[in-house]
């Protein structure tokens, strides 16, 4: 309904412009043509937004009953943070999180858009193919977490680098635990 609109305006506009009948636009239609075009787009973009939301949701759904399958894929983004792979089989998008990468440390580019670790030396880039174990599919918010295997048809070697110990919230032998108290501002 809302590119009907679109081209709704569009054909009444060309009945006023060429003088083709009494349904071509008014004179206050015209001057309300960017505000009813900026509405007509956000209203688009957010439609668009629902339509994948739900799609990403229904494949989650589908997804959750294979939690440990591998799957094969492509990176298709690169973040700080991870890098999300386009499934081949469903066209879904997961994000492989850095934290799954193994215990290195990994060099975001932005650039070039790469993770690199320090350790292995493993790149990590647009395009390359993967193979993924699935880790978490989430239904009510759309989301899968995946694991990789393989980059490029080599497995991937994990980090050999010692795991630090997490000493949160626990007192070191002989040690007090330490309070912390936060204010909202």
């Amino acid at each position: 309904p809302i590119r009907r609109y679109a081209d709704l305006v569009v054909h009444r506009a060309l009945v006023r412009a060429h003088g083709w009948g009494d349904d071509g636009l008014t004179d206050g239609e015209i001057e309300r043509l960017k505000p009813t075009g900026e509405q007509i787009s956000q209203t688009e973009r957010r439609s668009m937004e629902a339509e994948r939301d739900t799609t990403d949701r229904y494949l989650a759904a589908f997804l959750s009953e294979r939690i440990g399958a591998e799957l094969t894929g492509r990176i298709a983004g690169v973040q700080r943070f991870g890098c999300f792979v386009k499934l081949d089989e469903t066209g879904a998008d997961g994000l492989i999180p850095i934290r799954a990468l193994g215990r290195e440390y990994f060099h975001f580019d932005a650039d070039t858009q790469t993770l690199e670790g320090t350790d292995t030396g493993l790149t990590i880039g647009l395009g390359q193919r993967v193979v993924v174990r699935l880790a978490e599919a989430v239904p009510v918010t759309g989301g899968l977490t995946l694991e990789l295997l393989e980059l490029d048809g080599a497995a991937v070697k994990q980090s050999t680098r010692p795991m630090r110990r997490k000493t949160r919230g626990k007192p070191k032998k002989g040690g007090k635990k330490r309070s912390v108290s936060r204010r909202r501002k």
